[in-house]
């Protein structure tokens, strides 16, 4: 079966005191779950994670959009 949601995985991992990766912005149960989900599980997840990003980043006071 092919992958057709590749992962955000940027090989940086830290995780936060949340447990959500500031790498890729997924938390420690959707990284260890992924390879388990579906694609419409996965768009989910990138959607969290990407809504996560642009939190950290205003909350950080800097933004860029990809």
């Amino acid at each position: 079966m092919d992958e057709l949601v590749e992962s955000p995985c940027i090989e940086n991992c830290c995780l936060n005191n949340e447990k959500i990766c500031l790498g890729c912005f997924r938390s420690l149960d959707e990284i260890s779950q992924w390879q388990q989900m579906n694609d419409r599980t996965r768009q989910n997840v990138l959607l969290k994670a990407e809504q996560r990003r642009s939190a950290h980043e205003m909350k950080r006071g800097f933004y860029v959009k990809n």
